[in-house]
């Protein structure tokens, strides 16, 4: 630790509580604050959005690490928990016994999995909300025939179609009368639901499960389905305990204010899942990143972000399925003011949906076709004027190469999660980063949904052909640590990028 003039300890080394970590070193120039990063698990802190990728085997245990803070500035406590808060002293108590002050407290304790209070669900089901409980799946289906998914939301239908991936036979049971029923409209759910169906997976909605057994789920109608793995998937419950125990106030989440800070005490603030704010945002994490930004600016006088968080896409990441959806979908749609185009094929799987509203995208859901959604994103993304005829931006060019990288514009959105452009991506090269871990620990890219991942190798894999090697570094004489790149050819990129 630098020996800062304040403290800062912040319980929860999840994405939030990182993310607050790392942005507050950033902002901090002048070396003001130390901090102490509470973990109850013992890993190093990781992306858990990617666990149903590792679930699925489509990516690896590294795939999920973060960039790791400045540890002269940050220090981790793995594998321990706050047990108590004395908020008098301004001391935390950690399980270890360790004893830390603090003179600015941050809760970021995230959330539990919610399980449904069925009689025997929690002693015969387990869920996926950690690396172990990740390890313990995947170590439980090789021995299993038939799995429940008890929840048919995005992370549900993640975990089954891995499942799947791994040979289980799985059924999902979902309580609403169709799947994902918060983003999705009936028919692009129906669509969804046959191309689940095609991995072999079953859905079954309308489905009230009454009692848990080891050999299944007894439903209402006193139908058991059969199962020797039960995962639930049935949302989130903030935790509050801590602070309930420390008297803070406390509802659904800790209760605080626009400025994130406890109405009972102004040197504890919460962030992400455990935080009842204002603006809401419990369960996703952008909003949760967006208030690690906002306290780190505050408490270093620097300048708030200016773009606002609004409503993330939402994307299925499971293989053999395509889906995206954000805005408003077609059933929300003001008909007085707004336009829907829809293109329906459920036999081909396919649904795409866009609304429009003064000639700007106001929504789009994209159901089975991965081709449409980069360029609907983009134009939801940006604002950008649609056709007379919005129908042709459902009917595009196969002749183009839109997502080639030399025809990228320097402004264009390569990490939604993090806002992280193209050009963002090239200058972090110039300056030396050269591989995409490098491009994550400067940019954060791939470190979100990891949807991006694809595009950001692409664009180094482009800039090694278009620029030649890796970029030189040298620091000039003064010491200041003025970064100054070698090699001639980039000046041609730089161009492109101003151009663009």
């Amino acid at each position: 630790m630098t020996g800062g003039t304040e403290t800062i300890v912040v319980v929860g080394a999840g994405m939030v509580g990182h993310r607050f970590a790392d942005e507050l070193v950033r902002r901090d120039k002048e070396g003001r604050y130390d901090v102490h990063l509470v973990g109850a698990e013992d890993y190093a802190p990781y992306n858990r959005i990617l666990l149903s990728d590792v679930l699925a085997g489509r990516c690896d245990l590294a795939a999920l690490a973060l960039p790791e803070p400045d540890p002269a500035r940050v220090r981790l406590h793995l594998g321990t928990s706050v047990v108590a808060v004395d908020r008098d002293s301004r001391h935390v108590l950690l399980t270890d016994g360790v004893r830390l002050r603090y003179d600015h407290l941050v809760l970021a304790t995230g959330a539990d999995a919610f399980v449904p209070p069925v009689p025997g669900l929690r002693e015969n089901a387990t869920v996926l909300r950690t690396l172990d409980d990740c390890r313990d799946l995947a170590a439980r289906s090789l021995n299993s025939h038939h799995a429940v998914v008890l929840g048919g939301g995005l992370l549900g239908l993640e975990a089954a179609c891995g499942l799947v991936r791994r040979g289980v036979k799985v059924t999902v049971l979902h309580v609403a009368r169709h799947l994902m029923e918060t983003q999705l409209d009936p028919a692009p759910a129906g669509v969804l639901a046959g191309a689940l169906d095609d991995l072999g997976i079953t859905v079954r909605t309308d489905a009230h499960v009454v009692e848990a057994r080891r050999d299944g789920l007894r439903l209402a109608t006193g139908e058991v389905v059969e199962a020797d793995l039960v995962l639930v998937s049935c949302g989130v419950r903030a935790r509050t305990d801590l602070a309930a125990d420390a008297g803070l106030t406390v509802d659904r989440g800790v209760v605080v204010g626009d400025d994130l800070r406890s109405p009972d005490d102004p040197a504890v603030t919460a962030l992400g899942d455990c935080a009842q704010a204002p603006g809401g945002g419990a369960g996703l994490v952008a909003p949760g990143w967006d208030q690690a930004a906002r306290l780190a600016a505050d408490l270093t006088g620097t300048a708030p972000p200016t773009t606002p968080v609004g409503a993330a896409p939402v994307r299925l990441k499971a293989a053999g399925v395509d889906l995206v959806t954000m805005g408003t979908s077609g059933a929300q749609a003001d008909p007085a003011r707004e336009r829907v185009v829809t293109v329906s094929d459920p036999g081909g799987r396919r649904f795409v949906e866009l609304t429009v509203r003064d000639a700007r995208v106001t929504g789009v859901t994209c159901v089975g076709a991965p081709d449409l959604a980069p360029s609907l994103t983009v134009a939801y993304d940006r604002g950008t004027p649609v056709p007379s005829d919005p129908l042709l931006m459902l009917l595009p060019d196969r002749e183009s190469d839109d997502g080639s990288p030399a025809l990228m514009p320097g402004a264009a959105n390569v990490c939604r999660c993090n806002g992280v452009t193209k050009g963002d991506i090239v200058h972090a090269w110039e300056d030396g980063a050269c591989s995409v871990p490098e491009i994550a620990a400067a940019t954060r890219a791939t470190t979100g949904c990891g949807g991006c991942r694809n595009a950001v190798c692409g664009l180094v894999d482009w800039l090694r052909e278009v620029a030649g090697p890796a970029p030189e570094i040298s620091h000039d004489a003064t010491g200041t640590g003025e970064t100054h790149v070698a090699a001639a050819q980039h000046d041609d990129v730089r161009a492109e990028i101003s151009a663009s």
